[in-house]
């Protein structure tokens, strides 16, 4: 791992809010004779197009795990191909290789999406990462939002 790559990754673990536990549905009775209380799904997630990279954190966050529970939790470009299906401009992404020099799945993979003039959505996965992280970070000069070497994107 590059000095950059480690300075993202501390990065990355530093930002992951706290006590980011995920509510569920309770399913049990209600406690008025037994009957279930109705529940209501949150709505999933939608891209905002003219919003601020902080409002579409959430759409990031969802795709990065459902990629992340998939069996395609080790290919950089399935992160990639589920942004860009979810409506994230595949311009504005970048992806770390998913495999070392010696083709091993990579400690880690990270990719973002540069969000306007100063924002990124960035993501960060792998056995080194436990869960999936993601944040809005500061776009670093330049306009990208990843140190070092990146992957191609493509079409």
């Amino acid at each position: 791992m590059t000095a950059g790559a480690l300075l993202l990754a501390l990065t990355l673990a530093a930002c992951a809010p706290a006590g980011s536990a995920r509510p569920s549905a309770s399913s049990g009775p209600s406690g008025t004779g037994g009957a279930s209380a109705p529940t209501t799904a949150a709505p999933a997630p939608q891209l905002v197009p003219g919003g601020t990279a902080d409002e579409n954190l959430p759409l990031f966050r969802a795709v990065t795990e459902r990629v992340w529970g998939s069996e395609q939790r080790e290919s950089g470009r399935a992160y990639i191909d589920a942004l860009a299906a979810a409506g994230f401009d595949r311009g504005a992404m970048q992806v770390t290789e998913d495999r070392s020099t010696v083709d091993n799945p990579a400690e880690s993979i990270q990719f973002s999406v540069r969000w306007g003039d100063a924002s990124c959505l960035v993501g960060q996965v792998g056995p080194s990462t436990g869960d999936p992280v993601t944040a809005v970070l500061p776009q670093l000069d330049g306009g990208a939002c990843l140190v070092g070497k990146t992957a191609p994107v493509g079409p």
